[in-house]
C-alpha cells in the first residue's frame, strides 16, 4: 500500500490505516498529505474530509504549500463543497490559516473570496474581519511560528570553496548539502534549512561540472586548488538511495570553469579551462550505458566561464570568456553534430554568470563584465525568448553574485553564493527570483563553501529528508 500512496488515494489509505491500527502506514500517508497538500486539496476525496481531520493538517507546521494563500483557497474549496453544513465551521478553520504569512497582494484575494461567500444562503460570514485582525495585528505565539515546506526535489549543493578568515587561505570543499525545507515566517521572513548530505570521494572540487539523470548525481572534473596542475578529469556518480559513490570513466580532457549538460540520455562536457588561463573549444559526450567518452563537434571558439541550459531540446550557451579572457555578449545554440548557430546577442557582456530555463525562457543573472582592462560586477539581468530570438531586461540582482550556483525550484530561480568582484568579498547569500512578482527575495545564507559551487535538483529518499 505504500507504493500506492498518491494524491488521489492517500486519504483512503489514511482511513484504512486508522481503521486497522497500522501506525507506520498512517504516518507515511499523513506525511505524504502534508508534503503534497496543494495537490491533495484539489482531489474529490478532499471534499469529504472531516472538519477535525482538516483542522489537524492546517495546524501542522510541516504543511507544504507554495504560500499561505494556498491554504486559504483549500479551506474555501472545502466549505464550498457543502456551504449549508460547513459555513458554521468556517471560523474555526480560518483561525488555523496563518494570515500574517501572506503578502498584501495575496491578502486582497482573501477579501474578494470573502465577498463571494456572502452570497451563500442567508448566513452571515464575518471571515474577513477576523482575517484582517490576524493579518494586521496578530503576533506569532513563538519565534518559530512559520510554515515549513519540503519540496519534492531537493536543491543539492556540491563542492565549491571559501576564504578562511582566520588563516587568510582558501578552503576547497568536498561537502554536499541539500535544502531540506523552505521556511516562511511572520513578516515575510524566508529562510532555507540546510542539511549536510555527505562528502565526495577523492579530492575537493570547485569550478567543476554537475548534472543529474535517472535519480543519480554526476560530478565531473574541476579544480582541487589554484595552481596550473590542480585540474581534474575524474568523474563520479552518487546514488542517493544506496548513499554510495561510484568512480566512472575519466573525461578525455582536463577541465575546469566549465559546465556539463544532460541531453537526450547523455552528458556533454563543454569547453572550459584545461590549464591555467588556457581555454579549450572541445566538447565530449559521456554515454552512461557504456561508461565511455567520445569527442563531438567542437565549439567555434575556445570558451570558459559561460552558462548553459536546455530548452525544448536545444542546448543554449551564453556569454563566457573567450581565448583572451574578454567577457562576451554572445548567445548561441549548440548541436553535437552541427556545431554552433549564433542567436541574438545579450544586452550586456558577462562571464561567471548563471542561466536557467523556466517556462520556455532563459533567465540570465549575475557574473562579471568588462571594465577597460579589468572586470567589474554585472548585476543587470535579462531573459531570452527562443521563439522571438530576443532579450528583455528584468529586475537586477540586489547584490553581486560572481561564480554563483543556480537552480529552478518550484517555478522560482535560486542564485546561490558567489562573490563581489569589486572587493572580492564573499556574501554567501541566497536570492530567489519569482517571475510572477518580478522580485528578488533574500533566502538567507549558505551553510558551507560559497564560491564556484555547483547545484542541481535531486530526488532524495524519505529517510534523508
Amino acid at each position: 500500500m505504500r507504493q500506492e500512496i498518491e494524491a488521489s488515494s492517500c486519504l483512503d489509505i489514511v482511513s484504512f490505516a486508522e481503521a486497522y491500527g497500522m501506525p507506520e502506514l498512517l504516518e507515511e500517508a499523513n506525511d505524504f498529505i502534508l508534503r503534497n497538500f496543494w495537490e491533495v486539496s484539489s482531489t474529490a476525496k478532499f471534499q469529504d474530509l472531516p472538519a477535525e481531520k482538516l483542522l489537524d493538517f492546517l495546524r501542522c507546521d510541516g504543511l507544504c504549500v507554495p504560500s499561505e494563500l494556498a491554504v486559504f483557497r483549500a479551506v474555501i474549496s472545502w466549505i464550498e463543497a457543502d456551504p449549508e453544513e460547513r459555513l458554521g465551521q468556517a471560523g474555526l478553520l480560518m483561525a488555523a490559516v496563518r494570515f500574517p504569512l501572506m503578502t498584501f497582494r495575496e491578502f486582497r484575494e482573501v477579501r474578494a473570496i470573502n465577498l463571494r461567500m456572502e452570497c451563500f444562503g442567508n448566513k452571515e460570514v464575518e471571515l474577513y474581519g477576523s482575517a484582517l485582525k490576524e493579518f494586521g495585528f496578530s503576533l506569532p505565539k513563538t519565534e518559530d511560528h512559520c510554515r515549513v515546506r519540503r519540496p519534492k526535489d531537493a536543491l543539492v549543493l556540491v563542492g565549491g570553496d571559501q576564504l578562511n578568515p582566520d588563516m587568510g587561505q582558501r578552503i576547497p570543499s568536498r561537502e554536499l548539502w541539500f535544502a531540506n525545507s523552505l521556511r516562511s515566517g511572520t513578516g515575510l521572513v524566508k529562510q532555507i534549512e540546510w542539511r549536510r548530505l555527505g562528502e565526495m570521494p577523492d579530492k575537493p572540487k570547485f569550478r567543476h561540472g554537475v548534472a543529474a539523470m535517472d535519480g543519480r548525481l554526476y560530478v565531473f572534473g574541476g579544480c582541487y586548488f589554484y595552481t596550473k596542475d590542480d585540474m581534474m578529469k575524474s568523474v563520479y556518480s552518487y546514488d542517493p538511495v544506496q548513499d554510495s559513490w561510484k568512480r566512472l570513466a575519466d573525461m578525455q580532457e582536463f577541465r575546469s570553469n566549465f559546465s556539463v549538460v544532460a541531453h537526450e540520455g547523455c552528458f556533454y562536457a563543454i569547453g572550459g579551462d584545461k590549464k591555467l588561463n588556457t581555454n579549450v573549444d572541445s566538447v565530449e559526450k559521456y554515454n552512461p550505458n557504456t561508461d565511455s567518452w567520445s569527442f563531438v563537434q567542437p565549439l567555434d571558439q575556445a570558451l570558459s566561464g559561460y552558462a548553459v541550459s536546455v530548452v525544448d531540446g536545444g542546448i543554449f550557451i551564453s556569454g563566457g570568456f573567450n581565448c583572451k579572457y574578454v567577457c562576451l555578449v554572445s548567445m548561441f545554440l549548440y548541436h553535437p553534430e552541427r556545431g554552433t548557430t549564433y542567436l541574438a546577442d545579450m544586452a550586456h557582456d558577462r562571464a561567471q554568470h548563471c542561466m536557467d530555463a523556466l517556462r520556455g525562457h532563459l533567465y540570465v543573472t549575475g557574473g562579471v563584465c568588462n571594465l577597460r582592462k579589468f572586470y567589474t560586477d554585472q548585476q543587470a539581468c535579462e531573459v531570452y525568448n527562443p521563439v522571438t530570438d530576443s532579450w528583455t531586461a528584468f529586475a537586477s540582482l540586489p547584490v553581486p553574485h560572481v561564480g554563483a550556483a543556480s537552480a529552478v525550484l518550484e517555478e522560482k530561480i535560486y542564485i546561490l553564493g558567489g562573490y563581489c568582484q569589486d572587493d572580492y568579498s564573499e556574501s554567501g547569500l541566497v536570492h530567489r527570483f519569482d517571475p510572477s512578482t518580478q522580485r528578488w527575495e533574500n533566502m538567507g545564507r549558505l551553510p558551507g563553501a560559497v564560491t564556484d559551487i555547483r547545484a542541481c535538483l535531486l530526488r532524495l529518499p524519505h529517510h534523508q529528508t
